[in-house]
């Protein structure tokens, strides 16, 4: 019947689609709710999905290492194609594409549809690393190599895993989680030679504003901590950045692998 339909748009399942709980939630609130239980059923329970988070990790481990070169793009899923931020974002990760990095996204609707269509138009690698959501998300037909996650926790590990650098595109809260996850993993000396870079001058200059007087004003951050972002509205000047940081020992690790590197933009089509 018609009232029953589910319409999608964007990749995004909308109408009344049925509320389902992921496994994440199931995960997250099972030490409340097996309060009442007998601790060896709640113990048995956990240590089993143990396996299940392991076999994610599995997966991921085995359909990402053999990537080579990549950078990860975020932003939000809500921008529609007409909107010109997503238009920018097509064409950062086509000029990436160009000088030879794979795109990494969360697969989704938005800004990781962009960036996996520019990556498409490149002819490089695609990857959309999707997430189960109370309501179905959809990879996006851009996604050449598409992998489907139950656990956050897994999914971010990924992200970072298997890229040399993050630009991040105007997003809400899950942006804004890998950005500061990131400048964390950053600062404290987790990943080294990674490039962060905000796109957007005009949607990220309030919180950079927030991050110099307040953050920095009450001694919470270092002055050089202000120097892990770099902020942009230029899509070529992201693939400068980025290769400029790009370490020459992983270069020559990733040219003895067959992956070739654009040294500068200079080499990328006009």
């Amino acid at each position: 019947m018609e009232g029953n339909h589910h319409r999608r748009k964007g990749g995004v399942r909308q109408g009344r689609p049925s509320r389902r709980p992921t496994e994440d939630e199931i995960f997250l609130r099972a030490a409340v709710e097996h309060l009442e239980e007998s601790p060896a059923v709640a113990v048995g329970r956990e240590s089993w999905r143990v396996f299940r988070i392991m076999g994610e990790f599995v997966e991921g481990f085995d359909e990402l290492s053999r990537l080579g070169p990549a950078v990860t793009i975020f932003g939000s899923a809500r921008t529609p194609p007409e909107h010109p931020m997503y238009q920018q974002c097509v064409e950062t990760a086509r000029l990436l594409g160009e000088a030879g990095f794979t795109v990494i996204t969360g697969g989704g609707p938005g800004m990781m549809q962009a960036a996996n269509q520019g990556a498409r138009l490149a002819g490089a690698c695609s990857v959309g690393l999707n997430i189960e959501l109370p309501f179905e998300q959809d990879v996006n037909d851009y996604a050449d190599v598409k992998i489907h996650f139950r656990y956050f926790f897994v999914r971010k590990t990924m992200f970072v895993k298997y890229a040399q650098a993050f630009v991040i595109f105007p997003g809400g809260f899950g942006t804004l989680d890998e950005l500061f996850e990131s400048l964390t993993l950053i600062q404290t000396g987790k990943i080294k030679n990674f490039p962060l870079v905000l796109f957007g001058s005009a949607y990220w200059q309030g919180l950079l504003d927030w991050i110099r007087d307040t953050m920095l004003g009450w001694g919470n951050i270092s002055p050089g901590d202000l120097h892990l972002l770099r902020v942009t509205d230029d899509p070529r000047e992201v693939v400068e950045h980025i290769l400029t940081h790009y370490p020459p020992e992983m270069r020559e690790r990733a040219e003895r692998n067959g992956f070739r590197l654009a040294k500068g933009v200079d080499e990328l089509p006009g």
